[in-house]
């Protein structure tokens, strides 16, 4: 690891999340650090890095990050803090692990009273969350003229929609994964209805082809990403929609994006009728390690 490393500056990695290959799956840079930062250096950070999140890991115990098992962690856009950040957290993990090598078997994140495990599973991280609860809703006329499902000859591929209310996602299932290729939003209008509507995402897929279950993209302009490489928390939605139309249990996911990602899922249902948990694994790869100097800005 680099050695400049003092209350003037900081070590900050970039990881692509949901791959093994470098420049695919999803690029989150992570800082973990033995103090936090203020909310102003890390927005600024986050901005500068531009990449869909950037995540700031913490040990919560005096023993360091070698030996701490719990970690507060904060995620940012680069526009905004968010309460969601899967890719960021697996990122995070792969950072404490492989760079500070911690030796815990599984590391606990925490975030606004919200545990979030990641233990080691082999050469995949997998995330513990709890399974998104959904309902079926209708797609707005409006919202098909953000996706240009018209223009693009795909409307009637269209084949139901459901919502999830927290986090607020908007998951449009479509007949094949050529459907869902070729939409090509207007993220302009699609900003304005998930603001309006209140979504943090929309999410479109459908059945996989070849080796994959299930396919996906997910649309993100309100906050601040036009189209997320590869997002797991939307795989908590995506997860128990499939399991149940499919009829099965575990699933090889593909996130249909420019990057493209690969995650395995698992819908592990509570015998005693609560909610149910999704188990995201996933493999990532540190592409970048440098140092940011906040000694110039005076904001540290």
């Amino acid at each position: 690891m680099l050695e400049k490393s003092n209350d003037n500056y900081i070590t900050i990695f970039q990881v692509d999340s949901f791959t093994d290959k470098p420049f695919k799956g999803n690029p989150a840079a992570v800082c973990v650090l033995d103090k936090p930062l203020t909310n102003l250096v890390m927005q600024k950070i986050a901005a500068e890095m531009n990449v869909s999140e950037t995540a700031f890991a913490t040990p919560a115990h005096k023993s360091g990050i070698i030996n701490s098992e719990r970690f507060s962690i904060r995620w940012f856009t680069p526009t905004c803090e968010t309460n969601v950040g899967s890719h960021a957290t697996l990122a995070a993990a792969k950072v404490i692990y492989e760079v500070f090598e911690n030796k815990s078997e599984t590391l606990v994140f925490y975030n606004n009273g919200n545990d979030i495990p990641v233990a080691r599973k082999g050469a995949f991280l997998q995330l513990d969350y709890p399974a998104a609860r959904f309902k079926k809703t209708n797609m707005t006329e409006y919202l098909a003229d953000a996706l240009r499902l018209e223009q693009t000859g795909i409307i009637e591929d269209f084949m139901e929609a459901v919502e999830c209310p927290n986090p607020k996602m908007l998951l449009l299932r479509f007949r094949n994964q050529n459907s869902i290729k070729m939409i090509t939003p207007d993220f302009f209008d699609l900003h304005q209805i998930q603001v309006s509507l209140g979504y943090d995402q929309v999410i479109v897929t459908a059945r996989g082809e070849d080796r994959y279950d299930i396919v996906s993209r997910t649309f993100t302009p309100a906050l601040g990403i036009d189209e997320d490489p590869v997002s797991g928390s939307a795989h908590t939605l995506l997860t128990p929609y499939w399991c149940a139309l499919l009829n099965k249990k575990s699933l090889l996911a593909y996130q249909d994006s420019k990057r493209g990602g690969e995650l395995i899922v698992e819908l592990q249902e509570d015998p005693r009728g609560f909610r149910h948990r999704v188990l995201l694994s996933g493999k990532s790869i540190i592409v970048m390690e440098a140092l940011i100097s906040l000694e110039p800005t005076g904001l540290y």
